[in-house]
């Protein structure tokens, strides 16, 4: 009996625990992603021989740059078992406060760091919401979703403007060092090995692991649970804002309607690439893969000349359903093979 009661906490050592179980669910999760990006490059190409194409690439990689940028920090928040709708208004009041600071001629240099310090701000908000008021993050970021939107328009009212200088739009817009690979992936890029090392490598992503599979226990362990929300909530406004700069720089326009509807296509990312909307789970590496796929799915809609441009939307709507409803049907059925096996399980104590 003793050696029965030593078991699981060996488990470890001696037989899969249940981290090991979810990094294996996790990684099957990514070999289908793997999986679904081959069978999108195949029916791409059969739709369009410019489908696989390294100027194919940098445009599609261009129009998800700034959704792959907001991607990153809202893995983060939903793995905490929190979210953010607002990320996209975020990105608009950023695009409009750099119109009206451009205006009242203050330089790209100085405008651009108070635009991420408003981003932060503005996600700041929203965590203290959550955090000191104890407002389910779901209401909060409805709210401030419209509430930051207005605000932008409060800014600079139905006004765009587009005379940035040529040498930060060429930046924004232009490929890295010669290659196809355009700047603002480049910046995606490093970004998502930061979050990545963050997430995987570090006690504070432990520690957001462990919220979102149980905020209780974390708090009870010790952990300040509070404050770690609150600094992805910041973080996630940051970020946002972030993206609300590229945006600007790279259409050569600011405007308060730029980003309508981003917050959609972000949610479908995350939540495709694996993240659990229940928290507690989810890799940075299947936010990456989602974001290809996705990026893929569309560009091979847009190429294809049969094809209504509507469908893009039609598509995004059915991932963000099915990466909801796809690892539950999974879970549901791994119970029940796991009862049919140990019918022991089905009984009460």
């Amino acid at each position: 009996m003793r050696a029965e009661a030593a078991t699981p906490q060996t488990a470890s050592s001696a037989a899969p625990g249940p981290g090991r179980h979810w990094r294996a669910a996790l990684g099957r999760w990514e070999t289908l992603l793997v999986g679904l990006l081959v069978v999108t490059a195949i029916a791409g190409q059969a739709i369009s021989p410019e489908f696989l194409t390294a100027d194919s690439f940098t445009t599609g990689s261009l129009d998800l740059s700034e959704i792959a940028l907001m991607a990153l920090p809202l893995a983060m928040v939903i793995i905490a078992a929190e979210i953010d709708l607002s990320v996209a208004s975020v990105l608009a009041l950023s695009s409009a406060l750099m119109g009206y600071l451009w205006n009242h001629g203050q330089p790209v240099e100085t405008i651009i760091p108070i635009c991420i310090v408003v981003g932060a701000l503005c996600g700041a908000s929203n965590g203290l919401l959550v955090t000191r008021f104890g407002l389910p993050s779901l209401a909060v970021t409805i709210g401030t979703l419209a509430l930051f939107r207005g605000l932008a328009f409060v800014v600079i009212g139905d006004e765009s403007v587009t005379d940035f200088p040529t040498t930060w739009t060429d930046r924004a817009f232009g490929n890295f060092a010669g290659t196809f690979i355009p700047n603002s992936i480049v910046l995606f890029a490093l970004l998502a090995v930061a979050f990545a090392v963050a997430l995987h490598a570090t006690r504070f992503g432990r520690s957001i692991y462990a919220i979102g599979a149980n905020e209780e226990a974390a708090y009870f362990s010790g952990l300040r649970v509070k404050r770690i929300k609150l600094i992805l909530f910041t973080l996630s406004g940051a970020v946002a804002a972030l993206a609300g700069v590229v945006i600007s720089l790279r259409n050569s326009t600011a405007a308060a309607n730029v980003g309508q509807g981003f917050e959609l296509t972000v949610v479908t990312a995350v939540l495709l690439g694996g993240i659990s909307i229940f928290g507690g789970r989810g890799t940075i590496a299947g936010v990456i893969l989602a974001l290809f796929l996705l990026g893929g799915i569309q560009k091979a809609l847009l190429l294809s000349e049969s094809i209504s441009s509507y469908w893009v939307q039609i598509v995004t709507g059915a991932l963000l359903v099915g990466s909801v409803l796809g690892p539950n049907v999974a879970s549901r059925v791994a119970d029940a093979r796991r009862r049919r096996s140990h019918p022991l399980l089905e009984e009460g104590p």
